[in-house]
């Protein structure tokens, strides 16, 4: 045999990566304009089958939506999970309030956490990781309003001299 055929037959067996990638469902995006977030955790979500079928249509919203600490649980409540299209009279309830999956050690540190005063659990997104779909919950600390202001004008700064570099290219 060739040693060119040896080469090839070895490359056509190299093993591939699983798909590790995320695909966002949806964000919540007023979420770190209202709020400085310490701590992000990955968790699961318990879902009935139709939440799961309108999730992966990118049917979700996390706006005004909040997580809490109840009985060694984490609860997330208002999330709102648009009816799937497909459903029959045994589709879901948009509203209902779910449960989060964490470890024990990590439920403790939330609850801890989240009776502090001034900080909350708050949802970022929610995403598909390996089929399965998960939610990043932070711990926010709610930001005031010249803390908003201080943000606003570093992201015009940040904008404007972008736009002074592009003009200084062009130039070149």
């Amino acid at each position: 045999m060739s040693t060119l055929y040896l080469k090839s037959l070895i490359e056509s067996k190299t093993v591939t990566k699983k798909d590790t990638s995320q695909k966002i469902i949806c964000q919540n995006k007023l979420a770190r304009k209202n709020y400085f977030i310490d701590d992000t955790y990955e968790t699961g979500i318990v879902l009935v089958g139709t939440e799961v079928k309108a999730l992966r249509e990118g049917r979700g919203n996390l706006k005004e939506s909040y997580a809490s600490v109840r009985d060694g649980e984490v609860y997330l409540h208002d999330m709102h999970i648009s009816p799937y299209s497909h459903g029959n009279r045994l589709n879901h309830d948009p509203l209902r309030t779910r449960k989060l999956l964490l470890h024990k050690r990590e439920i403790k540190k939330l609850y801890g956490k989240s009776r502090e005063k001034g900080l909350t659990l708050v949802p970022l997104k929610a995403y598909l990781k390996k089929g399965k779909v998960k939610v990043e919950i932070g711990i926010g600390k709610g930001k005031k309003l010249y803390d908003k202001r201080a943000d606003l004008k570093k992201k015009e700064d940040q904008r404007e001299i972008a736009r002074g570099l592009r003009h200084k290219n062009r130039e070149w």
